[in-house]
């Protein structure tokens, strides 16, 4: 498995200094949100940054991907707002177009995005459609730049789970730079199904995975160990994906290098006791 963790849960560190902790504890890849902190997507100077950023990935080996769900990136008032299904869809389509570029420019091959709340009032067929809209015109700029959108279904959002996903996919002819962001907490807080088999649906669309514990019906990312999920199973169905498994805390940044220090080690444990027979990819701690 390549062991990644996501940049929201170093929100109190320089991105730098981020990438080197983690390159340290052996991770194998980052999750780059892009943020007020991290490669600002507004900042005049970001074409510089991610230039520096991408030389810096290069050389600790790290692999990446883009995330793009911070709280507040667009509008300091409403948090994940606007989304693809607002009126003024505009700046979250500019916004999800320039992660899109700095992905290509990072050597990042995926990136994240989602399909925030469904207005009030708005019927349910009007904001599929708004959504599909809004998907299509970013996979034609995915298709120009070389990146792969991956799709998180969010607990609390218009598309909270699986179903959600497929039927947006399939309204977007399965296009092949539509994958699936498969979050392992929001699967057991939402699905009816089982882990186990949640994970081997998804498989096929799958383009990265995040994960943290969870608990049902309770959409709180917890540390493992805290929450309820059986993961040695989880990480035995998981065998076939080759992307990154990115831990994502965003709540825990006040302790981060020591909670990215616990995750990875839980992680290679209940890999080890997950009998696959897959070799665990993550990097040795330490660069000497």
């Amino acid at each position: 498995m390549k062991w990644a963790y996501c940049t929201n849960g170093f929100a109190d560190h320089r991105l730098p200094e981020a990438l080197e902790v983690l390159a340290d504890l052996g991770y194998a890849g980052v999750a780059i949100t892009l943020d007020h902190g991290h490669l600002d997507p507004y900042s005049p100077g970001l074409a510089a940054e991610v230039s520096r950023i991408a030389a810096l990935l290069e050389r600790l080996g790290l692999d990446a991907v883009v995330e793009t769900g911070g709280r507040y990136t667009l509008d300091p008032l409403r948090k994940h707002h606007p989304t693809l299904i607002s009126d003024d869809p505009g700046p979250r389509v500019e916004f999800l177009t320039t992660a899109m570029r700095v992905a290509a420019d990072l050597g990042a091959p995926v990136v994240h995005l989602w399909s925030g709340v469904r207005p009030d009032g708005m019927p349910e067929s009007e904001a599929y459609t708004r959504l599909a809209r809004q998907c299509a015109r970013l996979l034609d700029e995915a298709d120009q730049v070389g990146v792969t959108l991956g799709f998180e279904p969010e607990p609390g959002m218009f598309v909270a789970g699986l179903d959600g996903f497929e039927r947006l996919r399939a309204m977007l002819g399965a296009h092949a730079r539509f994958g699936l962001t498969l979050d392992i907490g929001h699967c057991h807080c939402v699905e009816p199904d089982d882990l186990v088999t949640c994970v081997r649906r998804a498989l096929p669309y799958t383009v990265h995975v995040q994960i943290e514990d969870m608990c049902r019906g309770v959409h709180e990312h917890l540390e493992f160990g805290e929450g309820e999920i059986d993961f040695p199973p989880v990480l035995a169905a998981l065998h076939g994906y080759s992307g990154l498994v990115a831990v994502e805390l965003a709540r825990h940044s006040h302790a981060a290098p020591q909670v990215a220090r616990r995750s990875i080690d839980f992680l290679r444990r209940a890999h080890e006791g997950a009998g696959t027979g897959v070799a665990d990819t993550g990097r040795p701690a330490g660069r000497g």
